[in-house]
């Protein structure tokens, strides 16, 4: 389990928000790329136009989900940092390492 000064290094450096973005649009951009590929077998090889087009309309949709819960979990991990009651300084304070 990491101590609390290397989890404060961690979030100092910006590695977190990167890793929570991989993690999230991981997944959301296999789904988005295999719904593309779907799309254009409908639409070129089964002759499906209207299918085709319908399941093209996935992939923004699906990265728009995959977004929206990633900064959804960055707002919260911005919350727990800034906790109701605490000063503007002690919040400064717990971002920057010093507590």
């Amino acid at each position: 389990m990491a101590s609390r000064q290397q989890i404060m290094e961690r979030e100092m450096s910006g590695q977190e928000a990167e890793e929570v973005g991989e993690q999230a649009m991981g997944p959301a951009f296999i789904a988005s790329a295999a719904s593309v590929g779907l799309s254009l077998y409908y639409f070129f090889m089964r002759g499906e136009r209207q299918l085709g087009a319908f399941i093209g309309l996935w992939p923004p949709t699906i990265l728009a989900f995959a977004s929206y819960f990633n900064q959804r979990k960055m707002r919260q991990q911005l919350d727990s940092l800034t906790q109701p009651g605490a000063t503007l300084k002690n919040a400064f304070d717990s971002m920057m390492g010093n507590r």
